[in-house]
């Protein structure tokens, strides 16, 4: 008998979609009850995916505005503020593909869950293929033998028996006992209907579960590349990557927003389906299925009698009450009839396999089996199906701030790059002080001898006592020039430093470098006073 019903019970995620409001393009409230075929219920989730767009637009708006902030607002900063927004930048860009690389890691997890529902949701639909396609093929076989092999057998004994009455009876009796199982069989349900509708819908759905497993995984791919080239980018100072990084930013921006809208709008109608799967069902199959049979399925309680119980008793005592005439014939008439023996031994023969298709087919029609898989389905869809879209919905999320902070970074980063060129650029190549000039002079061989720019007294006087001499080519050697760094308090970092002196640094550094060795003359200037 049918055990008692295994409770399906919504989880907590499920009820919470359910509950979002489902409105239709002009506003108007829609019923929430799952109805795929309705134009109404199929606008509600059309929606869902607008709202999302919404905030594509949003996000696009906040990008525009705060580009042309940056562009806009240009201005002059101090070496402390360059450095401080170079700071800003590179934690910025951390911060950013951490979130990404977090991202991909929800989403990973989310794509796994959702496959794994959904091929347990095909993998329950082919075992209740499987149990319908059984359930077919024993009764077209046992109706098989009754209505062919059977009644061969029994009008050739006919032929054979013409002379006994009583035998003849007999065989009429047992004619209709196989007419009465074969009647019983004919009122079972024929599930050749259903087992394709369930092929049909099994194949789909895992034809369109590969390609989304297959998309969501080289979007992960592609975001994990984006980080990569924008990280290389920061730290390789390269514009030309950073561009890369801008333009597969942007479209990754895209495909993260549309994502979310497909996430949200599939997550929503599941759990409308999630939150009542019985009472979809009872609609969908009423007028096709019996309703008794449907419920009988759906619920398999011990309160609910199977509705193919009356059939199967009736196959089982007309099978018995068959195998006992055909055991009396073949004790009684065999004797007088050689000839008969064969056919009584074949109806034998036959009646056994019929028989255990009468065992096979009980056990294949009681609810257990295909309860479970029902439950299976749901469980794979409901739970771990919703579950996945949830977390996928999340990493479309951070995929988008991740993103839209790296295009955020990325003018700044590149403003960057293009102050500190024109910097360097701005420098003579034969000024000592050139970072450039000093890594070229580094490899390059001296083109002449040195020249002395300043000469010194042995004193330490004041700083009005220390004249310059005439111009004069010297050919000391280039230690001899290291030894002035005496003069500056032992300090060796300005003894390449000529001209603090004259209080103005030459007319050739940009206004960022005057300050800076300005500040180094007054520094200069404060330990030796006047």
């Amino acid at each position: 008998m049918p055990a008692a019903r295994v409770e399906y019970i919504a989880p907590w995620w499920v009820v919470w979609l359910h509950s979002v409001p489902h409105l239709g393009l002009r506003l108007q409230p829609v019923n929430s009850t799952f109805n795929p075929r309705d134009e109404s219920y199929q606008e509600s989730l059309l929606f869902l995916g607008l709202v999302a767009s919404v905030g594509l637009a949003l996000n696009l708006i906040f990008l525009a505005v705060y580009l042309v902030c940056l562009c806009c607002c240009r201005r002059e900063d101090g070496v402390q503020t360059k450095q401080r927004n170079s700071c800003c930048v590179t934690w910025t860009a951390v911060v950013a593909g951490l979130i990404c690389c977090a991202a991909v890691g929800v989403g990973f997890y989310g794509n796994s869950e959702t496959n794994d529902g959904v091929y347990q949701l095909i993998y329950s639909l082919d075992n209740a293929n499987h149990t319908f396609s059984g359930i077919d093929a024993l009764v077209s076989g046992t109706t098989q033998k009754m209505q062919v092999d059977l009644e061969q057998h029994l009008a050739r004994l006919s032929e054979i028996f013409m002379a006994r009455g009583d035998y003849i009876q007999t065989l009429k009796l047992m004619q209709q006992m196989a007419g009465s199982i074969v009647a019983q069989l004919s009122g079972l349900p024929a599930w050749r209907d259903v087992t394709a509708e369930l092929t049909e819908v099994a194949d789909q759905t895992g034809y369109v579960e590969y390609y989304r497993w297959l998309s969501y995984l080289l979007l992960f791919i592609m975001d994990v590349v984006i980080c990569l080239i924008a990280c290389l980018g920061l730290a390789k100072r390269s514009k030309c990557l950073l561009a890369s990084m801008l333009c597969c930013g942007v479209l990754t921006l895209l495909l993260s927003w549309a994502s979310l809208a497909a996430d949200t709008a599939a997550a929503v109608g599941t759990s409308d389906f999630c939150v009542a799967p019985d009472t979809f069902i009872l609609n969908v199959t009423q007028g096709r299925i019996s309703t008794e049979v449907t419920r009988y399925y759906l619920y398999c309680s011990q309160s609910v009698s199977s509705p193919f119980q009356q059939a199967l008793t009736i196959f089982q005592r007309s099978l018995t009450t068959m195998q006992i005439q055909a055991a009396g014939l073949l004790q009684f008439a065999v004797p007088l009839f050689p000839t008969a023996e064969k056919d009584l031994l074949g109806i034998q023969l036959l009646l056994n396999s019929s028989e255990a298709s009468l065992h096979q087919l009980t056990a294949l029609l009681d609810c257990r089996g295909l309860h479970k898989d029902y439950l299976d389905a749901l469980t794979g869809i409901c739970y771990d199906g919703i579950e996945g879209l949830l977390y996928l919905g999340l990493f479309s999320l951070l995929a988008a701030l991740a993103f839209s902070t790296m295009i955020c970074v990325g003018p700044r980063a590149w403003k960057h790059f293009t102050t500190r060129d024109r910097d360097y650029n701005d420098i003579d190549d034969d000024d000592p002080f050139n970072p450039q000039a000093r890594r070229i002079a580094a490899h390059n061989p001296p083109r002449g001898p040195l020249h002395s720019f300043c000469s010194y007294s042995s004193g330490l006087g004041s700083q009005t006592s220390l004249q310059p001499p005439a111009q004069t080519i010297s050919n000391a050697p280039v230690s001899e020039y290291m030894n002035q760094a005496a003069l500056f308090g032992g300090n060796p970092r300005y003894e390449n430093v000529p001209l603090i002196g004259r209080g103005s640094p030459p007319p050739t550094y940009s206004p960022s470098m005057r300050a800076t060795y300005l500040s180094v003359a007054d520094e200069h200037l404060g330990h030796y006073p006047a």
